[in-house]
């Protein structure tokens, strides 16, 4: 029974994952803009932004609704990262019962 479940667990992992670094991309991205270390007019970098803010603005949108910015500063995208840090080792955990 359990190994019916690994490939599911291993797949919602895996994309956990890759959405907890397209969060890390994003925060150190805005990071660099906002530094002046990246050019806000380079094109690729509009790119970039413009997906993943595609890509994270619905999640953040609904921890906005949950907890508003304090002081001007967003807290949202540090929320998602632990939230997907504690799915991710929930899911660790739950594989390692299976095997």
């Amino acid at each position: 029974m359990g190994a019916l479940f690994e490939p599911f667990l291993y797949i919602i992992g895996l994309l956990v994952d890759i959405y907890f670094k397209i969060v890390v991309v994003q925060v150190v991205i805005y990071w660099l803009l906002h530094f002046k270390i990246l050019e806000a007019s380079n094109k690729y970098a509009q790119k970039t932004v413009e997906i993943l803010d595609k890509l994270t603005a619905p999640v953040y949108k609904k921890i906005g609704e949950k907890v508003p910015p304090i002081a001007g500063f967003d807290f949202s995208p540090f929320i998602l990262l632990l939230a997907l840090l504690f799915v991710s080792r929930l899911i660790f955990r739950l594989s390692a019962l299976i095997v």
